[in-house]
């Protein structure tokens, strides 16, 4: 029998982002290519839709990210969905994972993810939950 309960877990570390560009004439939207080293270890790949406006300091952006990883030494997929705004300088950022989109060994994931940047350096600190293993 599989208990859906799991506890409450942290995972950190850091992650390399690539993005490219992508010719649209509503908004501006690239690819994203990442890679995650740390307690979650893995790639990731997806599609970023953004929009700067005439107010230097107010944007936003959507993005889709599906990841492919190990976390807690089980091995998966799921996708992260990206929801952020700017306000005058002011960021506001969620992001969650899309409920039910673990597969495999990270069936049944949920949670958030925060992300720092200090310079050129990206970190994250992931919040999750996973079911109890079989």
């Amino acid at each position: 029998m599989t208990m859906f309960a799991g506890t409450a877990e942290v995972a950190k570390g850091s992650f390399e982002v690539k993005l490219k560009p992508v010719e649209s004439a509503a908004v501006g939207r690239m690819t994203i290519d990442k890679t995650f080293a740390g307690d979650l270890a893995g790639t990731s790949q997806g599609e970023m839709l953004a929009h700067m406006s005439g107010v230097k300091g107010s944007a936003g952006y959507v993005a889709m990210e599906k990841v492919t990883a190990t976390l807690a030494g089980r091995k998966g997929t799921f996708v992260l969905q990206h929801t952020g705004t700017m306000a005058g300088g002011k960021q506001e950022l969620r992001i969650t994972v899309v409920p039910d989109s673990g597969t495999d060994g990270l069936t049944g994931v949920a949670g958030n993810m925060d992300i720092r940047i200090e310079g050129k350096d990206h970190f994250y600190t992931f919040n999750y939950t996973l079911p109890v293993a079989p």
